[in-house]
């Protein structure tokens, strides 16, 4: 398999989901067809089919969600020009059980995608056995993905690795499982994964998962357990390891940070791996509600400001905070290419806005287009990692800090050159090099849990400490009520 195969086949994956799932309901897990189960599961072509039914429903989950999941509850959000809406309840951090609208439906069509693969393909004859292993392997990889955000969102989930052919009470409606076992599932899913794999490159390009790619979230997931589920230096110790692995791999760190993630530049060798989105395929992602509509633009704002704004597209819905903004210096580079401050060229430079530059999309014929890629993982991030670990651990991270530090500083590099000093201060260095660095990429919400800072460093969780609950969110109504063995966390009950 090179690249996604062919358009024939991405079709055939697309009809797959439209018999599939026409008919589902949160936690009713999407049954598939009699022509599914009985006929469609029988060569190497139909496997490829597969595979890429399971991309196309991550890459519906990632156009959004998993921003909300990741980044949205953190201070990196605010309100835009626009009413924030329901996107208010996020950054300040005021759910309930009424008003939770995340629900997750589309995760478990995911995960339902994977175990017909992981099901299924086993049984099928491939000329070429490498082929059938990596398959499989990125469906396990999928799979240990999804399960690892539904953990970290919601806490205990069902436990589902029997792909639903049908209707069968017994296999769609489950109670959550303890999150220990989630994450029993996700190792071992790691492991096979990792096994499977035929080689350490991006041979089916770096919009597929890749032995890179899971090394990277096998590191993430044992720096998660090892930090907050108590496995100490012996998991933090396994991170370490196979971080250090994926760093083996075809990796670099681009000179301009912004080129990292321009329409143009898509699978560059700083990208792990990254959701797909292009034009005819797809509707405008989550940057298209962090930019500015012509109708917001004056000329009042100067030249400079509309020529850097370019041609205007999507809403200004919510928009990069104060909280966040300010903490960045002019000397990094990462500041330009993350967001751009809008002022009113008046008498008192009043400003206006902000917005999202990184992801900012592309321009055609008068309208921009928001189809960058979403970066899952990049090498940036990895060195992050690698610094989080190692400081962990008792070791330097220097090397690390200073490779990201180095290209975002440029010449002003030496005034910001970064020297190891306690542990608690060089978790903050990297923390806060984590929010310089990967900004509107769907991972500060997580950091700060991990890091165990989000009541200090969220202002509209401060003064809240101890109030643990709300770093899990609350479960739908909706979803508790087509299950009746579904409980709301504790903290959210009406």
């Amino acid at each position: 398999m090179k690249k996604l195969v062919n358009i024939k086949i991405y079709l055939l994956g697309v009809a797959i989901f439209l018999l599939n799932y026409s008919c589902t309901e949160p936690l009713e897990l999407a049954p598939i067809s009699s022509i599914g189960a009985n006929s469609f599961w029988q060569s190497e072509q139909d496997a490829y089919g597969g595979i890429v039914g399971m991309y196309n429903q991550f890459r519906d989950l990632s156009s959004r969600t998993l921003y909300f999941m990741g980044e949205a509850r953190s201070e990196i959000m605010s309100e835009g020009l626009q009413n924030a809406d329901y996107r208010r309840k996020y950054f300040e951090n005021d759910m309930n059980e009424s008003n939770a609208d995340l629900d997750w439906l589309q995760s478990y069509k995911v995960i339902n995608y994977a175990n017909l693969v992981i099901t299924n393909v086993p049984n099928i004859t491939f000329p070429n056995e490498d082929n059938k292993n990596d398959l499989l392997a990125q469906a396990y990889s999928m799979r240990a993905f999804m399960y690892f955000v539904l953990a970290k969102t919601w806490g205990g989930v069902p436990l589902i690795t029997t792909p639903v052919e049908g209707f069968d009470a017994e296999t769609t409606f489950q109670e959550r499982a303890a999150v220990s076992s989630i994450f029993e599932l996700i190792k071992a899913d790691l492991e096979k994964a990792i096994e499977l794999f035929p080689n350490n490159g991006f041979d089916n390009g770096r919009s597929m998962w890749s032995k890179p790619a899971v090394n990277t979230l096998k590191g993430d997931v044992y720096l998660w357990t090892g930090k907050t589920m108590d496995g100490g230096d012996t998991d933090i110790t396994t991170a370490l390891s196979a971080l250090s692995e994926a760093r083996t791999a075809d990796l670099e760190l681009l000179d301009n940070y912004s080129r990292v993630f321009d329409f143009d530049n898509k699978g560059n060798n700083e990208i792990i791996f990254s959701v797909h989105f292009n034009d005819f395929e797809v509707s405008n992602n989550l940057f298209s509600d962090m930019y500015i509509n012509s109708l917001d633009l004056k000329e009042s704002y100067g030249e400079e400001t509309l020529a850097t704004i370019g041609t205007p597209g999507g809403f200004n819905w919510w928009a990069p905070s104060a909280t966040m903004r300010n903490q960045f210096t002019d000397e990094d580079s990462r500041k330009d290419g993350s967001f751009f401050e809008i002022y009113d060229k008046d008498e008192n430079n009043t400003f206006i806005t902000s917005i999202v530059k990184k992801g900012d999309g592309y321009t055609e014929s008068g309208s921009r287009w928001f189809l960058d890629d979403i970066v899952i993982y990049r090498y940036a991030e990895l060195l992050l990692l690698i610094a989080e670990a190692k400081n962990a651990l008792g070791q330097d991270p220097s090397a690390e800090m200073n490779e990201i530090r180095a290209r975002a500083y440029g010449e002003n590099f030496s005034s910001f050159e970064f020297v190891s000093a306690s542990q608690e201060e060089n978790d903050e260095a990297i923390l806060q090099e984590r929010l310089f660095e990967l900004a509107f990429e769907g991972k500060r919400w997580w950091d700060l849990i991990r890091f165990n800072k989000a009541f200090e460093k969220v202002p509209s969780l401060q003064g809240k400490e101890g109030q643990d609950y709300l770093l899990v969110w609350p479960i739908t109504l909706e979803t508790i009520s087509l299950n009746s063995k579904i409980t709301q966390n504790p903290g959210y009950e009406q």
